[in-house]
């Protein structure tokens, strides 16, 4: 299942990106992929809305081993096929009477957005191709696009599923978008501190032949010998010669906690 991680998660329809060949394009939509606990079975929750604002879902398992396994109680398809060729590629085969019906590719693009074909055949027999992408985000909302699917009854227990997940997670989502966005500015602001502290030790460590002073600028320099010198005359006022160093590393400043900062 760690090729399956990548699609672990709920993914947004973008319906003005969408191109149908067969079906009706959706308002909007999500498809989930979640794991089924002590298995190595993928459950695929597609939900949607039609253009009507009427909810329909489904839900597939999905046995990722590349064997065909029944389906039952399905009138679309009686047999399931699906592999992970790699990480960010999962293909999935429906099957009918021992024919193939259907085939959908699941990519994870570069910009990582997830692409879905759809192929499959007509009632007379001609091919057609859908095709849809998705984005992975905390702010999603509850449904999905999947046309090629099997035809599901809308039901007034569905609307109201779906408006009550729709405010659930629109909630959640806005505490976690917070919770994210707060956790990114602390790693920034520990990369800085991290920063700092390797700076003032090669500082620490370097000759010093006055007495620093908290705000004031200076010049970091590497000798000829490998050992560093604080200087507070700049590379420029050496001249041309560029003075007895082999060069300068860094102009720096004396922060209020004896920390070094890198003065761009």
């Amino acid at each position: 299942m760690v090729q399956a991680y990548n699609f672990l998660s709920s993914w947004q329809l973008f319906p003005e990106k969408c191109v149908y060949e067969f079906g009706e394009r959706p308002l909007s939509g999500i498809c989930r992929f979640r794991a089924v606990e002590d298995t190595r079975e993928l459950n695929l929750e597609v939900s949607w809305v039609d253009l009507r604002h009427q909810a329909f879902d489904a839900t597939m398992t999905l046995r990722p081993d590349g064997q065909l396994h029944p389906i039952e109680q399905h009138s679309f398809a009686d047999a399931s096929w699906c592999s992970f060729p790699n990480g960010i590629t999962c293909e999935h085969r429906l099957y009918k009477d021992g024919r193939q019906i259907l085939e959908v590719c699941y990519e994870i693009m570069p910009n990582g957005y997830l692409k879905v074909t759809h192929k499959g055949l007509l009632e007379d027999g001609s091919a057609y191709c859908n095709l849809e992408f998705y984005h992975k985000q905390l702010s999603v909302l509850p449904y999905a696009a999947s046309v090629a699917g099997a035809v599901i009854k809308p039901t007034e227990s569905g609307v109201i599923r779906h408006k009550a997940l729709t405010a659930m997670e629109e909630q959640t989502n806005m505490q976690l978008e917070q919770i994210r966005r707060q956790i990114e500015l602390l790693a920034l602001q520990a990369q800085e501190i991290h920063r700092r502290k390797e700076l003032s030790q090669i500082i620490y460590g370097a000759q010093l032949n006055f007495s620093p002073v908290i705000g004031q600028v200076y010049h970091l320099y590497e000798k000829r010998d490998g050992t560093h010198l604080l200087s507070m005359i700049s590379p420029s006022e050496w001249g041309k010669g560029g003075g007895p160093f082999q060069r300068c590393l860094a102009t720096v400043k004396l922060l209020a906690d004896h920390t070094w900062s890198e003065v761009v």
